[in-house]
């Protein structure tokens, strides 16, 4: 892999970010145009894009808002939506995702942007940047549309992994409240653990191991727990982080994303219906837009991977330049707020034995 010689050196105290410009669905054109986007409101942030070289020196060159602020790496391969997690990690090191990776593993880069395999960038993340002290499972952290006055909730584990014991379900809360602060500027974030019920004797046994942990470390952490919330609280004002595991984290929000879809399409449907209707749609069209607005997907489009030594963002993988441009305000939020080193030392405050290195951070 080797450095385009035409582009401007970073800033040494630049916020930088390492971005995979071949990973998404609509292709290299919509990342560099959605960098385009986000850079026409922060004139300070500078970025590695990782692909062909000669393709990306063509799309930034027509981006005069990214003179000077590329960086191109020269990688040839691409990772697929197909393409397995375990075949990437063996085969992969020439990939655009790989070396996105590998750009924060370095310290050449402050977060990881990728609209890839969610799988394949999970592999090579947990191999390349490895897990933080403490931390047995990472988590995946979304942002849920909510009634909360921020608008969203934070929602881990959405797929990382399926299973989580109760040591995992507390590093999730600790993780997601520390997410909460820094992602969304809440001081102190409310955390309910997701449940069958709300009863503390319903649902798994870890679910209520994980119970009593949580309660009992909130007073430590900055953060108050509601206890157990049910699935109709996900987007409700209980909580502002909805902890669970893997595998229900993942049902639930593609659940909830296939449900908004249907009410979409019928809603569309039924202002079709008559000539009524489709009066009484123009008469509503800015209610409609607005409702669109606070519910579309590609306004806070990334996923976070939590317990790394390194952050790394998943946006959409069909994400277009609004989206991309959303993952990239968020990473360049975590970035700028030094949000792993506040996770690493919440994390690590659950092991005293391993915090010797992390006092004074406040996460």
């Amino acid at each position: 892999m080797t450095v385009s010689k035409d582009q401007k050196s970073f800033a040494a105290k630049s916020t930088i970010l390492s971005v995979d410009a071949m990973g998404g669905d609509q292709g290299p054109a919509a990342v560099v145009a959605g960098l385009s986007l986000f850079a026409k409101k922060d004139r300070k942030t500078q970025f590695i894009l990782h692909g062909p070289v000669a393709t990306l020196t063509d799309l930034v060159a027509k981006r005069r808002n990214l003179e000077g602020r590329c960086t191109i790496i020269d990688a040839t391969g691409v990772v697929t939506m197909d393409d397995k997690p375990s075949q990437v990690v063996r085969h992969g090191k020439d990939t655009s995702m790989w070396s996105a990776i590998e750009s924060v593993r370095d310290g050449k880069a402050d977060v990881a942007v990728s609209c890839g395999n969610t799988g394949a960038l999970m592999a090579l993340s947990m191999i390349r940047l490895r897990k933080l002290p403490g931390v047995n499972r990472p988590a995946i952290a979304v942002l849920w549309p909510s009634r909360n006055p921020q608008g969203f909730n934070v929602m881990l584990d959405v797929g990382a992994d399926i299973r989580a014991d109760a040591d995992d379900l507390l590093r999730y809360a600790l993780m997601g409240a520390s997410y909460a602060r820094n992602g969304m500027n809440l001081p102190r974030p409310r955390v309910g653990l997701l449940n069958v019920g709300t009863e503390d004797h319903k649902g798994r046994q870890e679910l209520k191991d994980a119970n009593e942990l949580i309660r009992d470390y909130q007073g430590n952490a900055d953060f108050d727990y509601v206890g157990f919330v049910e699935g109709g609280d996900i987007q409700g004002d209980i909580a502002d982080v909805i902890v669970t595991d893997g595998f229900t984290g993942n049902v639930a929000i593609k659940t909830g994303e296939g449900t908004a879809k249907l009410i979409g399409d019928l809603l569309k449907e039924a202002f079709k219906y008559t000539i009524l209707s489709r009066i009484a749609s123009l008469l509503a069209l800015t209610s409609l837009r607005r409702l669109q607005k606070r519910i579309d997907p590609r306004g806070k489009n990334g996923g976070v991977f939590l317990g790394l030594n390194g952050t790394v963002v998943k946006s959409h993988g069909s994400a277009d330049a609004l989206g991309v441009a959303a993952a990239i305000t968020l990473a360049a939020q975590l970035s700028q707020s030094g949000f792993n080193s506040k996770l690493a030392a919440r994390v690590a405050a659950v092991l005293p034995q391993e915090d010797e290195n992390t006092e004074g951070n406040s996460a």
